[in-house]
């Protein structure tokens, strides 16, 4: 806990540093709105934090070889026993999450932006921790660099988008990705939940060995994955459907701007051509009678 709090320290300062040198002064040259503003400075942070952990998660895995043995997530249960970079890598989210709380006071976050930063903020405390003192680092690892990949390429989107918006072809692969990420979160969870741990030898609930492999603890960590993820598709066809209505409206009042009224008609047309033809002809024929009186 005192590691955690020193840590929380130091993502407070570099939080400082990256507003500071880096989002402040892009906000100048982008002069965006104060709900742009604050949804800039989100993802510019988002962003950072998501890339270094995802870069520093992938390390883990390959060194670890958990992605080519998938048996390593339950064999050997309970994992007590944490190689240095696991450890430090979970200390430095959970401080990271933890300083997220004070940040939202700090940067003077909108009171209508507050409950759903908090709603996030809350589930990867939850998550993350609920996985360290469970002894399932392994899983909570595995899972947790797809999601950070997802979410750094819904955040860079939204920075780009926040540059020009007509760059939006980001939102398209993040959607395919996102869907795809909840459907491996839950794979993975029901097997090692529901096959993996409860086919162990060390089955039982024992605080001095670490051991919570018993089936209430495994149903309610299995439920709580399950629940955050049905979550996460609400809100995601919520976004999705509230996006498609806003272009179909988009498209609707363009459509009523070129009405049928302003149109010229075919007889207006018609009378048009005919006026600027006869128009030529005139000319045609007072440029003849000049070169004819020159001639004579």
């Amino acid at each position: 806990m005192a590691t955690v709090f020193f840590y929380l320290l130091i993502a407070i300062i570099l939080h400082a540093l990256i507003q500071e040198y880096v989002l402040d002064k892009i906000n100048r040259r982008l002069h965006l709105s104060k709900t742009k503003h604050s949804k800039f400075n989100e993802s510019g942070q988002l962003a950072t934090f998501y890339s270094f952990s995802f870069i520093w998660g992938c390390s883990i895995l390959t060194n670890e070889e958990f992605v080519t043995n998938p048996t390593f997530l339950w064999e050997g249960y309970p994992h007590i026993h944490m190689a240095f970079q696991v450890k430090f890598f979970y200390i430095c989210q959970i401080a990271y999450w933890f300083h997220a709380l004070p940040e939202l006071y700090f940067q003077k976050v909108r009171k209508e932006d507050i409950p759903r930063q908090l709603y996030y903020i809350c589930l990867y405390i939850f998550h993350i921790t609920g996985a360290y003192v469970l002894n399932l680092h392994r899983l909570g690892l595995v899972l947790l660099v797809p999601h950070y990949l997802v979410e750094l390429l819904f955040h860079a989107s939204r920075l780009f988008y926040f540059s020009d918006e007509n760059k939006q072809k980001g939102f398209t692969l993040w959607a395919l990705l996102f869907v795809i990420t909840r459907l491996l979160t839950l794979t993975v969870s029901v097997l090692t939940f529901g096959f993996g741990l409860s086919r162990t030898d060390n089955q039982g609930f024992s605080l001095a060995e670490g051991n919570f492999n018993v089936l209430t603890v495994r149903m309610t960590c299995l439920s709580a994955i399950c629940l955050t993820q049905a979550w996460m598709m609400w809100k995601f066809i919520n976004f999705q459907l509230k996006k498609w209505r806003e272009q179909s409206q988009i498209q609707a009042s363009k459509k009523k701007a070129v009405s049928p009224k302003s149109r010229p008609s075919k007889k207006d047309s018609r009378g048009e051509t005919f006026l600027k033809n006869q128009s030529c002809y005139n000319e045609l024929e007072n440029l003849k009678r000049q070169t004819s009186v020159r001639f004579e």
